[in-house]
């Protein structure tokens, strides 16, 4: 029996490939779900630096005696009054349901059900925007250019995800790279296929390079390798 290929050992689970939770400092997330409460003030209290997120996050806590750590807006900073709720204002930091935002407004860390805590467009740079509203759901572009609906209710941070920069530093050597890819128990450095033998990778061997039959979602993880879930093949119409 051959060994398993380095894509299935990944797509397994085991630790080898999964990253330590230990590591991690806090778990992010809204406070407490009340639909139509009132609004509540915080204070920014902390910003907080989590190896398991690409984007600050900041303490708040809020005058009922509560506190969240939730992902930092670009701009906040260590003592900035927010507002949550019904009748909060559309600035920078401030939590707001989706009915209440106005339209084109810049936004991040959005639910995708109402009360979930957040979910979506929370790594550093990050944007999405409220594009129109449509009886009791809301349209909203991601990041990734699509167009999704989403229910009035559900909760979103104004503003853009802190640390939109991050990438524009280069490494500049490898042991900064393997730090990097160390905090999140990555696999790095990362050969290509066609440079490994034919029993670790489908690419692998002396001749044969390749698949061009992009492989779907739903394959197996020794499947997952190549243009699998393609948005689109071929050459690239100039």
């Amino acid at each position: 029996m051959g060994r398993p290929i380095l894509v299935q050992r990944r797509g397994k689970g085991s630790t080898a490939f999964t990253c330590s939770s230990s590591r991690f400092k806090v778990t992010s997330q809204y406070r407490g779900y009340a639909p139509g409460s009132t609004m509540v003030h915080g204070e920014v209290m902390e910003l907080i630096d989590d190896p398991a997120r690409t984007g600050l996050l900041v303490r708040v806590a809020y005058e009922d005696n509560t506190e969240a750590f939730i992902p930092a807006a670009e701009g906040m900073y260590i003592g900035q009054r927010i507002e949550e709720g019904a009748g909060a204002k559309p600035q920078i930091g401030n939590i707001m349901q989706l009915k209440d935002i106005p339209e084109s407004f810049p936004i991040f860390n959005l639910e995708t059900r109402a009360g979930d805590g957040g979910s979506l467009i929370r790594s550093s740079g990050s944007v999405g925007f409220v594009i129109s509203k449509l009886g009791d759901q809301v349209i909203v572009k991601l990041p990734s250019r699509k167009i999704k609906y989403f229910d009035e209710n559900c909760r979103a941070t104004i503003g853009c995800c802190a640390g939109g920069g991050r990438l524009e530093k280069p490494l500049l050597r490898a042991g900064n790279a393997h730090y990097k890819h160390r905090a999140r128990n990555r696999w790095w450095p990362r050969i290509r296929g066609v440079h490994m033998n034919a029993c670790d990778h489908p690419y692998g061997g002396k001749q044969h390079h390749g698949n061009t039959t992009p492989k779907g979602r739903g394959g197996s993880p020794g499947q997952h390798v190549g243009s699998f879930g393609s948005r689109r093949t071929g050459r690239r119409k100039r």
